[in-house]
């Protein structure tokens, strides 16, 4: 079996496209960019009738793409903050932001959803 589809949230499909962008631009190895670039390239036809019928669509996708390249970013530095068993105040920071941020990720993909009237909607809990 080369492929599955599978039922996912219209904003769990948002959130995958963004992150596959965002790895479009930042992964220089040829052969892990042409998986990406496959993977998106699948995907994108599932996206492009839903952002043609709303336009609120889009900017929500733009919204949640900035929301993962700040997740990116945090997440390299608190990485490199490991790397160097440096885990002072910075990395604190660092791994607060991941929360934060997450939960920025899951509003903007509640909001797609909501939109786009998806079965399917993410639910978190914390304590």
């Amino acid at each position: 079996m080369s492929t599955i589809l599978a039922p996912v949230s219209i904003g769990e499909l948002a959130d995958k496209i963004t992150i596959l962008e965002i790895k479009a631009e930042r992964i220089a190895d040829p052969q892990k960019l042409q998986n990406v670039r496959t993977e998106l390239d699948g995907l994108l036809p599932l996206w492009a009738p839903l952002a043609a019928a709303q336009a609120e669509m889009t900017e929500l996708k733009t919204a949640l793409r900035a929301a993962n390249t700040r997740m990116w970013d945090v997440q390299d530095a608190l990485r490199a903050k490991e790397a160097a068993q440096d885990f002072g105040e910075e990395f604190i920071d660092l791994a607060r932001a991941v929360a934060r941020h997450n939960g920025d990720r899951v509003e903007l993909k509640n909001r797609i959803n909501r939109l786009a009237g998806s079965r399917f909607v993410e639910e978190k809990q914390y304590r």
